[in-house]
């Protein structure tokens, strides 16, 4: 019985303990802004730090314009400037390395202490980055705060429900923030 109980015990210990270990390794997504070392193995011409364009592109020697990096991890990155570059080079190993993420920003504007760009260094939620931003001045009104999120040509507006947050009681409305996010405090 005691080794049934004991065997229980480490298969749920080990199995817990992956589920957190993988939701905690959740790899940086690039956005525009951001910059990235790229380079090939064995090809000492072809390696060069680049910013991901706004349109969410790079520029690589022989390459040329890589779209569609921003969103995707550096692995995915390194894949998509190696599949471009197969028709010069057979079989490119390469490598893509974030050596910056200055477009990792949401924006806080309004009745905040210090209202601009908010650098998120890793996963940031409405109460982070409001205490970024110094708080809320003592004229905001709590009660009309708002996330406004890009998605594609559409925006969508997200309500927080601040005094809730504060409190406790309920911590649903905050949201965690995506790169580009703009939260409004009138």
């Amino acid at each position: 019985m005691v080794r049934l109980l004991f065997s229980a015990f480490c298969v749920l210990t080990v199995w817990s303990g992956t589920s957190s270990a993988a939701e905690s390794n959740a790899a940086y997504l690039l956005s525009p802004g951001d910059k990235v070392m790229v380079s090939v193995w064995g090809e000492e011409n072809l390696r060069q730090e680049t910013t991901v364009l706004p349109d969410g592109s790079i520029t690589f020697p022989l390459a040329g314009t890589v779209v569609g990096v921003a969103g995707l991890d550096a692995a995915a990155a390194g894949k998509k400037v190696a599949s471009q570059l197969e028709k010069y080079l057979p079989d490119p190993n390469v490598s893509v390395v974030v050596t910056s993420i200055a477009g990792n920003l949401v924006y806080v504007q309004g009745k905040v202490i210090k209202p601009g760009p908010v650098q998120m260094a890793g996963p940031t939620a409405v109460l982070q980055a409001l205490s970024m931003s110094g708080g809320l001045d003592k004229f905001a009104d709590e009660s009309d705060i708002k996330v406004i999120r890009g998605t594609g040509s559409a925006q969508k507006v997200l309500a927080v429900r601040y005094k809730d947050l504060v409190s406790g009681r309920d911590m649903s409305t905050n949201i965690q923030l995506q790169a580009g996010d703009t939260l409004v405090v009138p």
